[in-house]
């Protein structure tokens, strides 16, 4: 059994606001941590009142060199990049360059949405707060995992067919497409990359001056101090590749660490006012990014007693305990992120991993909270740790129990599809081409649009495989269940994930593939 600590802090006579850290004990709390998830590296790093309390590194930033993680160490923030978007279109429109309320169509006009109705009215607005009417994660697909041969004008032309899950501007539904596209109107109207333009326009002002717009870019500039990424196979962390294609950078390509976060934070506190006394974002567009769009629900019993919950542009908004919260996570295939402020507390709180384990940086976020609320005897880390243990399990047992099936199944060659009923190339229009194929005894998927996407195929019924993922870090097997005809020949396909485990930015079940070969 891994060993927990149970954490509390000593508070300062005079209010509890103004609590003093227990150094030993946070370094205590976060080394767990990295026991409890199995994370190779976190850094940390806490401001308040415009200083800063407290900032490390721990572990290491790579299991590969087992080089150690510092609080200068870059990590790719991931989703946490749309903050940056959204301020970005903000100078654009404190410039007079554009409206939130603009049609998408007066920037990109070859812009359309499955349905023609939607293609007119959508706006800047309607991106960049997940209300367009797509999906979870639908399309990312056409950029994740890293490798996807589309470009960002392919990207575009794309989302005409992608059908909505929803009614449009109805319901709020986490979505990277829709950001990819609101970069691009950054692109359109500065004439300048996205990348660059975060950088030159936002980073440097700021004072993030270690911080890229793309990991490649950091690469590109020969930077070291750099994450690897890491993720469990088989319930082991190990060192896997970088995730993300630079097609996505306007939802979540920035790379960066706890100092340039830190900075950020105190940024925004300051009312998105540098250090040198120059408002990068007046306050008209500020309420605008910082008022809920989107209402979610929120729990009546919750630990913080929130009220309101919602998206705003760029951001998630809430109250806790009273006071107003901007908060945003960011994950890639290797690599979870949580950035914090609460404003009229000058609070931030940021939280960078290697691994992909969200409870390891929602136990140190969530410790950090209750001390400056003057909340006691909350032991988080026993509280992730034993859900995630738990859910872990339970994960577990639903996919030993599929892959059981799948074995019993193979023994009978007889009840199996023949290959010429399944083999050959299947399409999707968004996604393109899926090509099932035979080498030797064993069957095979590759996905052409996004080559890393390549496995085994197992039987499991007589219409249904089980796609193995080459790459063990998905974790993101899924069934393809092919549709016969009357003379028993596939004319189409549809796959869906085994487990719910499985990242949302797998988004197989919005696939309609059909056979064209």
């Amino acid at each position: 059994m891994k060993r927990t600590l149970a954490f509390g802090f000593w508070l300062l006579t005079f209010g509890f606001f103004n609590a003093q850290i227990d150094e030993k004990k946070l370094d205590d709390l976060i080394q767990n941590t990295l026991k409890t998830f199995d994370v190779p590296g976190m850094s940390v790093g806490i401001i308040k009142d415009g200083k800063m309390v407290y900032s490390k590194g721990f572990g290491v930033r790579s299991l590969k060199n087992n080089e150690k993680m510092t609080d200068q160490t870059l990590v790719g923030i991931a989703s946490n990049s749309k903050g940056f978007t959204c301020t970005a279109l903000a100078i654009l429109a404190d410039e007079g360059k554009l409206n939130f309320d603009d049609k998408v169509s007066k920037f990109i006009p070859e812009f359309q949405m499955y349905d023609a109705a939607v293609s007119q009215e959508i706006t800047i607005k309607d991106l960049v707060t997940h209300r367009a009417g797509l999906g979870l994660g639908q399309g990312d697909l056409m950029f994740f995992p890293e490798g996807g041969t589309l470009s960002v004008n392919q990207i575009i032309h794309n989302v005409r067919y992608l059908k909505p899950e929803h009614s449009f501007r109805n319901s709020m539904d986490y979505n990277n497409i829709m950001f990819i596209v609101a970069g691009e109107i950054i692109h359109r109207i500065s004439g300048m990359s996205w990348a660059d333009f975060i950088e030159q326009k936002i980073m440097k002002p700021v004072g993030m001056m270690s911080s890229f717009g793309s990991y490649n870019r950091a690469k590109a500039a020969g930077i070291t101090n750099i994450i690897d990424a890491h993720a469990p196979v088989d319930g082991k962390a190990i060192q896997v590749p970088h995730d993300w294609n630079e097609t996505a950078n306007a939802a979540g390509g920035i790379v960066s660490n706890i100092k340039d976060m830190s900075v950020w934070a105190e940024f925004l506190m300051n009312g998105f006012t540098t250090k040198d006394g120059k408002k990068l974002v007046s306050d008209k567009q500020i309420q605008q990014l910082w008022q809920i769009q989107q209402p979610i629900s929120v729990a009546l019993k919750n630990p913080y007693d929130t009220h309101f919950y919602g998206y705003g542009m760029g951001w998630f908004l809430s109250d806790v305990k009273g006071h107003f919260q901007v908060q945003h996570t960011g994950g890639l295939i290797g690599t979870v992120t949580q950035f914090t402020v609460i404003p009229d507390l000058k609070l931030g709180i940021v939280v960078l991993t290697n691994q992909q384990s969200g409870a390891a940086f929602n136990t140190i976020t969530n410790t950090v909270k209750d001390l400056y609320f003057g909340i006691e005897d909350r032991d988080w880390l026993k509280t992730y740790g034993e859900r995630m243990s738990n859910y872990n399990a339970e994960i577990l047992i639903g996919k030993n129990e599929i892959f059981a099936k799948s074995q019993d199944f193979a023994k009978n060659k007889n009840l199996q599809p023949k290959p010429e009923q399944f083999l050959g190339t299947y399409t999707d229009k968004w996604f393109g081409d899926v090509e099932i194929s035979q080498s030797g005894k064993s069957f095979r998927i590759f996905c052409k649009n996004s080559p890393r996407l390549k496995g085994e195929l197992l039987p499991f019924s007589n219409n249904t495989f089980i796609a193995k993922w080459d790459d063990r870090s998905y974790d993101a097997d899924a069934f393809i269940i092919f549709n016969y005809d009357e003379n028993g020949k596939a004319q189409s396909a549809a796959i869906k994930p085994i487990s719910d485990i499985t990242d949302f930015s797998f988004d197989f079940e919005d696939l309609e593939l059909r056979r064209i070969k």
